[in-house]
């Protein structure tokens, strides 16, 4: 019998909330099922799996008010939480839409003339997605949605730390029978996902590298394929033609959204010294006027830190920083308040990059701002992580800034903006460095990565002589 996890309330501090994960021979026959199943589906035809999906974004619409509720308990803030509602909603139309002009089989000639070429893909049978608390239900389902749109049957184990959306969302799922049999989701923690990859045709992974490293390596033993997003370190590079108003709210915002709690949150600062004054003042005046979401949700901006492990990390990261010169212009802290850990947006100067708060992900409303003196050692430091997500570039010279971003070595890179990734499903992104390994789960190779290619090589003469021995 598998023993249960209590889940702690990120708001409150108490642990209000028990998940069971299920014992290993459990989850192996759900895969079973779910992969006996999936033929089923795929024989649905594209149109079949379209009208199931939007049987689903209809179910779900109307009883998303519970699915928000789950989710702002899980989390503990409130607009990001119907942001991912909105965005998952957004995501069944969009691939819905996309389907049919990306999983069409093509037929053509080839450099041979008596030979045909008719390309068609089959889906992996069972996909298997592990996604993180930072966003629960965006990320569990960013990958879903294309993957049981090319035919696959799809398993997701969300993090144990936000597990409360899965019941809504399961409800919506089970009314719908075409669904019901080729996708689930299940609650558990590290030992269920590593159950999981043994028994799955493909994995996705979200997380941080070390929990990543582990997946590569179990997939790479089975040989499937492991699409990985590993967290990031992003910089940002503010131009002494800039704007100063625009750049301080696109990078307060970058940084601070969700409480600095997402991957591509921007996490370092280079700014010109010929506007570094003015700049982080600006910053501080603005960071300033952003509020904990506390005592009510719409108290505030800033919500808590999800995970409690995360914020002891925060707090070392700032303490580090200040042992070694940092200082701190507003925040600065993780606080306890009531049983929940809050950050107030922190604006740091006198940073390094001997400090942890420079070259580790700090998941958090963290700012630190540093000046360089020429593009070539802002483009340097930039790059000086082993983190390769993305980053952001502010310049009144679009040519100028475009010329930077190409030095970038980073999958995407905001101009004049930030934290711009996941909001345009259209943008291809690769990672970079230790940031992710695989095809992008953004743009077309978000929902062809879900399928194998099959060619037919077809002889369209009745030559015997046409190339082979003459036998």
């Amino acid at each position: 019998m598998s023993k249960p996890i209590e889940i702690r309330n990120p708001r409150t501090g108490k642990y209000d909330y028990v998940i069971v994960p299920p014992p290993e021979k459990l989850l192996v026959q759900q895969c079973n099922r779910l992969r006996r199943s999936q033929q089923s589906w795929f024989d649905l035809g594209l149109a079949g799996r379209i009208d199931a999906l939007l049987e689903l974004k209809d179910t779900i619409y109307s009883t998303r008010d519970k699915l928000t509720e789950a989710l702002v308990i899980d989390t503990g803030r409130l607009s990001s939480s119907k942001f991912e509602v909105e965005s998952f909603l957004s995501s069944i139309e969009k691939w819905c839409r996309l389907g049919s002009k990306l999983l069409q089989d093509t037929e053509k000639g080839t450099s041979q003339p008596f030979i045909n070429l008719q390309q068609t893909a089959v889906p992996y049978s069972l996909v298997g997605i592990i996604s993180p608390w930072n966003f629960p239900l965006l990320l569990s389902t960013i990958n879903l949605i294309p993957a049981l749109l090319a035919g696959c049957a799809v398993i997701v184990k969300p993090s144990e730390l936000t597990p409360r959306f899965m019941a809504p969302l399961m409800n919506a799922i089970n009314n719908i029978p075409k669904l019901r049999d080729i996708l689930t989701f299940i609650e558990g923690n590290g030992k269920t996902g590593a159950t999981l990859i043994d028994n799955v045709d493909l994995v996705c992974f979200t997380g941080n590298i070390e929990t990543g490293q582990q997946v590569a390596i179990a997939a790479a033993s089975r040989f499937i394929p492991a699409y990985l997003e590993l967290g990031g370190k992003d910089p940002a590079i503010v131009l002494e033609s800039a704007d100063i108003e625009l750049a301080t709210s696109a990078l307060l915002w970058g940084s601070t959204n969700n409480s600095g709690q997402s991957c591509h949150a921007i996490e370092r600062i280079y700014v010109a010294k010929a506007i570094f004054e003015d700049f982080y003042h600006k910053l501080v005046g603005k960071a300033h006027k952003l509020n904990l979401a506390y005592p009510t949700l719409e108290s505030g901006e800033i919500g808590p830190i999800i995970s409690e492990k995360q914020a002891a990390i925060i707090n070392e990261h700032l303490e580090d920083a200040v042992d070694k010169g940092a200082t701190i212009h507003c925040g600065g802290e993780v606080e306890e308040i009531n049983g929940g850990w809050w950050c107030h947006p922190t604006v740091m100067t006198e940073v390094n990059h001997d400090m942890k708060v420079m070259n580790e992900e700090t998941f958090g409303p963290i700012m630190p701002i540093m000046p360089f003196s020429t593009v070539e050692e802002a483009i340097e430091l930039a790059n000086d992580t082993y983190y390769g997500l993305s980053a952001a570039v502010f310049s009144e010279s679009l040519d100028e800034a475009l010329e930077i971003a190409r030095q970038i070595d980073a999958g995407a890179i905001c101009i004049n903006d930030a934290g711009l990734t996941n909001m345009i499903p259209e943008a291809e992104v690769n990672t970079f460095k230790f940031s992710g390994l695989g095809a992008s789960r953004m743009g077309a190779s978000g929902l062809t990565r879900f399928m194998r290619k099959k060619a037919f090589l077809i002889k369209t003469d009745d030559n015997y002589n046409s190339w082979w021995f003459n036998q």
